[in-house]
């Protein structure tokens, strides 16, 4: 079976998710340019997903919740 692009975007943009998050863990330059670049591509989508799902005991969810949604666009899209 064969992905469409639509679905490589997806793939890249749970990457982009996926770095972020591992950013999280490690100490790192907040104002490095990379580091501005990840947080202005996903906080559109990471925010609102915050909003109706806040963190539980410290774990913020919004990733993974979004990291689902995107699963089942690219399953749309395939």
């Amino acid at each position: 079976m064969h992905s469409s692009p639509i679905s490589g975007l997806i793939g890249l943009y749970e990457l982009i998710i996926f770095v972020r998050i591992v950013l999280t863990w490690i100490p790192h330059d907040s104002e490095h340019p990379a580091s501005q670049f990840l947080f202005k591509v996903t906080e559109p989508v990471l925010e609102p997903v915050r909003k109706v799902i806040p963190a539980m005991g410290g774990l913020d969810l919004s990733p993974i919740v979004v990291f689902i949604g995107l699963e089942f666009l690219k399953r749309i899209f395939v």
